[in-house]
């Protein structure tokens, strides 16, 4: 396989280059490009010096496939360049997630659609990913009825300038006892603070970060007229976003089933015994390939609906992971 990287300095470039040599994917030929500042930096991968490339139309020739974590506006031009040299280009931007032609790929749950594209696939946002695969496999037993999910994000999902504004805001406030007034990349203080605005809001007043776990989860999972309603939270928090979901079904729930079905979904690891403090948080998920569950319990309000507690790796299985198990079933499937 001939693989380019798009964005290769950023936080999910760098992820997805630690993760690749532990990977199945047999890389004869590997080109690494990033935004114009990062060109002729070397980065190491595999004891080799690679340089960072200009994003031209050379960077694309002869290659199969190339991995974009980059804005919607570089991963648009990228998907030009990409079919004009018939390369199948894995974006994880929000450009082409809901186009038609497009495939919207989680792996355990759709592979399938890769079977039919257009010279793209995408990858869904960092959020939907787990969502997906918890009503993934609740659903094999349960009627989705409804979804209420409440999103605490980490930083990173930012980038890298993002995680630099919560260590430093914290830092001040540590050396000097007062909050900081310097911000750059958010419009509140991040560090000792939470955020509950991500992305531009819309007229229905969701932010756009809150619509798109609506639209693509209904993508994924094949299901148009599924009820979810979205609030995404940025948390004081540099790695793993975590979720907390209430599913609504047509009939009540049995919750020990219900754990031994999430339990046994590949990628998914139930980790549930609050009298023993047992329950996944942020740092334990941290590197961590598969989701974590824990506060499992039926919901005193509703007998038909049960809530839940999910961490994940935004970095990992919510972007660079994801994109490595779509490129092994491309090697899979021919």
């Amino acid at each position: 396989m001939k693989l380019g990287i798009i964005g290769a300095t950023g936080a999910v470039g760098k992820v997805f280059l630690d993760l690749l040599p532990k990977s199945k994917l047999n890389v004869s030929e590997l080109r690494l490009t990033a935004s114009e500042r990062s060109i002729g930096k070397k980065i190491k991968y595999n004891n080799t010096d690679y340089i960072i490339q200009e994003n031209s139309e050379d960077f694309y020739v002869g290659l199969d496939y190339v991995f974009s974590s980059a804005s919607a506006e570089v991963s648009k031009k990228a998907a030009e360049k990409s079919k004009k040299h018939n390369a199948i280009m894995i974006d994880d931007s929000s450009e082409f997630r809901m186009n038609e032609d497009v495939p919207l790929v989680v792996p355990e749950i759709n592979s399938e659609s890769l079977k039919s594209h257009n010279g793209v696939v995408a990858i869904p946002n960092c959020t939907t990913t787990p969502l997906a695969m918890i009503l993934d496999a609740v659903r094999s037993e349960y009627n989705l009825k409804r979804v209420i999910v409440d999103t605490y994000q980490a930083v990173s999902g930012t980038g890298n300038l993002a995680i630099k504004e919560l260590l430093d805001q914290t830092k001040h406030y540590l050396d000097n006892g007062t909050i900081s007034d310097k911000k750059n990349v958010y419009s509140h203080n991040i560090g000792l603070n939470l955020i509950p605005h991500v992305e531009s809001p819309l007229d229905n007043l969701y932010t756009k970060e809150e619509m798109k776990m609506l639209y693509e989860t209904r993508k994924i999972l094949s299901d148009p007229e599924l009820k979810i309603s979205a609030t995404c939270v940025r948390v004081p928090v540099i790695r793993c976003h975590s979720e907390s979901i209430n599913i609504e079904f047509d009939k009540p729930p049995n919750i020990n089933q219900i754990s031994k079905i999430l339990n046994q979904y590949n990628g998914i690891t139930v980790l549930d015994d609050i009298k023993n403090d047992l329950y996944p948080t942020p740092l334990f998920g941290e590197g961590k390939h598969d989701i974590f569950i824990g506060r499992l319990r039926n919901d005193i309000s509703n007998e038909n609906a049960i809530n839940l507690w999910v961490v994940s790796d935004n970095l990992i299985k919510g972007a660079a992971l994801n994109a490595i198990q779509i490129l092994e079933v491309f090697e899979k499937i021919g």
